[in-house]
């Protein structure tokens, strides 16, 4: 993995999240951009509910030829727009009420490779914070708070 993967996941970690842009301003000259973040409980399961939807496994999504990919975002668009909607509105609310206008605002403004680049990077990062748990499991038994061994037990 290479220096700039593993930064973008450390960043993912920390919920700093990775902008993405949405829609370039002309007349400004600026760039109006998004920020995924990593998704509550709530949003996994709304967007895994999306996912089972499409259908296709994140190894097929990558062997796809650019015919395979204009027929899929023709078919899942608006699937995958909601599903990157929902990176943004994390919230229970926002997700319900927001994310449905953000995923028509991602439809009509974001270019199509990002919004391929986006659901690939996504899926990759769901897949790799599995290989921290780990990580996570031995900080939680070294809880400082815990009495050691060889501390003597009171009674």
């Amino acid at each position: 993995m290479s220096r700039n993967i593993q930064q973008e996941f450390a960043e993912m970690l920390l919920d700093s999240g990775v902008s993405v842009p949405l829609l370039r301003i002309p007349l400004v000259g600026k760039t109006l951009r998004i920020t995924l973040r990593r998704p509550t409980l709530g949003g996994i399961i709304r967007i895994t509910h999306c996912w089972q939807s499409l259908g296709v496994t994140a190894a097929e999504m990558e062997q796809f030829s650019v015919e395979q990919k204009r027929r899929f975002l023709l078919d899942h668009g608006q699937t995958l727009a909601k599903m990157i909607a929902l990176c943004v509105c994390r919230g229970y609310l926002s997700g319900k009420v927001l994310a449905p206008v953000l995923a028509k605002a991602i439809l009509w403004w974001m270019p199509l490779e990002y919004i391929w680049q986006t659901q690939l990077t996504f899926i990759a990062y769901m897949s790799e914070v599995k290989n921290f748990l780990p990580i996570i499991s031995l900080v939680e038994q070294l809880n400082p708070l815990k009495p050691t061994l060889s501390q003597s037990k009171r009674s």
